[in-house]
């Protein structure tokens, strides 16, 4: 489906065994981390299991296992990362991001305002440490495929589509995973307007730089493979 047939991956080998099993690594720890905050999700009297598959952050999560397993094995098989492959692993790494850094955000204003959010170590792991590893994945690990601008589009597409089912369940539940979708804790349509803008804007930014970066360093080792030796 994303793999191109034929030709070994980038990392062929030993070498591609070793970074199947890191990716591997990093989608079995994003399981257990999601069945941990789960888990701790329980001990409140107050948690709802739809309201938790609800947030876009666990949605994201989701499809990081997905995306990640699918690509050790692929390479452990000595298959040709796509475009495609590598334009999904840009989009869903783009929301991990993304949700790392909003999560960072709401948690320095809570401390700012005084304001109590728990961090318990799945939470942790989930927002900060895998999107931190991800990100060497990305950067620095070998791939083959080149991803498409059209990653930005598929992340703005589903974060619009997340947003306004997230709405029509909201006005049916009383539920909103974050403040500036509920329509009770924003000052009218401007704010929340100014709130989702923003988000949607940190979405496409973060995508597009991942996206601009791999493509910079494609075409830079393109150029030093094709430079004779001196």
């Amino acid at each position: 489906m994303f793999d191109g047939p034929g030709a070994s991956s980038p990392g062929s080998g030993g070498r591609a065994i070793a970074i199947g099993l890191f990716r591997l690594a990093l989608a079995i720890t994003c399981i257990i981390a999601l069945i941990g905050r789960y888990l701790w999700g329980l001990q409140s009297a107050t948690f709802d299991s739809t309201n938790f598959f609800a947030y876009l952050t666990m949605q994201s999560n989701f499809a990081f296992v997905f995306i990640t397993t699918y690509t050790a094995i692929s390479g452990m098989r000595g298959r040709t990362e796509s475009g495609w492959l590598a334009s999904a692993r840009a989009g869903v790494l783009g929301c991990t991001v993304t949700a790392g850094i909003v999560f960072a955000l709401l948690v320095q204003q809570a401390s700012k305002f005084s304001l109590r959010i728990d961090l318990p170590w799945s939470d942790q792991v989930l927002h900060f440490f895998l999107p931190a590893l991800a990100l060497v994945d990305w950067f620095f690990l070998p791939r083959g495929g080149k991803p498409r601008w059209r990653a930005i589009v598929f992340v703005l597409g589903y974060a619009l589509t997340w947003g306004g089912i997230t709405m029509l369940r909201g006005s049916i539940v009383g539920w909103y995973p974050y403040f500036f979708l509920d329509p009770g804790q924003v000052d009218g349509p401007g704010e929340f307007l100014l709130f989702s803008g923003l988000s949607l804007a940190l979405f496409a930014g973060v995508t597009a730089g991942v996206v601009l970066a791999s493509r910079v360093r494609i075409r830079r080792k393109a150029r030093d493979s094709s430079a004779p030796a001196r």
